[in-house]
């Protein structure tokens, strides 16, 4: 992908890793349009499951590297301009706001100081496995900046208004088990070990029927963003397709023999 954005594969599973820790992972512009890239190869590709992200070194992320990004961005003034910064035509948005979302599921597994981008990253995924060790910052008001990546907007509707508040307006940072009870965070586990319970959770999800996957994705996504009756709505449009594939048949049957499933996406 690039020097600091790497990909790996496991079978079904893309391991996406960011390696900049020399500067704690700092993101660049040239790293959030690898980090999109890399999305997209995950959510194109048949063969892929189920993605993985992680960071190099003793932190997840120290944040932006401002005097990176912050010219690229000076003389943006509409979203058109935002995702033509950002954004290569026809790629998925990791973040999930200026293009099509990733059509597979996404577990971040953070460590050390996860700032920011870091944040905004696991708001868009759809599992966050933090070590006990990380420390959460969504500092930008402290930098005269505000929150581009989502946070703004998915803070609250995570978090509840109060808490979201508590922690955008005041730049201050919160631990991983105030994380959890906020529901940023899914699991905390000892340090050094999130990268591998990350891995052993997206097997688990990989093993499971990859259409049934992404029409709950698609489904949830609808039924959080446009309301329930358009969930349904969005599910009934699939029912068909899904109720006459070939992993159908195989849950059926699998069930019947008494075996494990083994699902082709068909």
């Amino acid at each position: 992908m690039s020097e600091h954005i790497r990909t790996l594969r496991h079978g079904h599973i893309l391991q996406i890793e960011v390696a900049r820790p020399k500067k704690r992972n700092a993101l660049t512009w040239e790293m959030a349009r690898a980090l999109n890239a890399a999305y997209t190869e995950l959510s194109e590709d048949p063969e892929l499951r189920c993605g993985v992200v992680h960071a190099v070194g003793d932190h997840f992320t120290g944040g932006l590297d401002l005097m990176d990004v912050a010219p690229r961005l000076s003389g943006v003034n509409s979203i058109e301009g935002l995702r033509d910064v950002l954004l290569e035509e026809g790629q998925v948005d990791a973040f999930g706001l200026l293009g099509p979302p990733c059509k597979k599921p996404v577990i971040v597994a953070v460590q050390g100081r996860c700032f920011t981008w870091g944040i905004e990253l696991s708001l868009a995924a759809e599992i966050c496995i933090a070590a006990e060790d990380t420390l959460f910052q969504q500092n930008e008001v402290s930098r005269g900046i505000f929150p581009f990546g989502g946070a703004s907007f998915r803070m609250p509707a995570r978090f509840g208004w109060g808490n979201a508040m508590r922690y955008l307006l005041t730049g201050e940072a919160f631990d991983a088990q105030e994380a959890k009870r906020l529901g940023l965070v899914q699991e905390v586990v000892p340090t050094g070990q999130q990268l591998e319970r990350a891995l052993e959770l997206a097997a688990h999800i990989a093993q499971q029927a990859p259409l049934a996957i992404e029409v709950v994705l698609r489904t949830a996504r609808t039924g959080r963003d446009q309301g329930e009756q358009a969930g349904v709505a969005e599910g009934a449009e699939s029912m068909q397709a899904i109720m006459s594939s070939e992993d159908a048949k195989e849950g059926v049957m699998s069930l019947m023999e008494k075996r494990p499933a083994v699902f082709k996406g068909r």
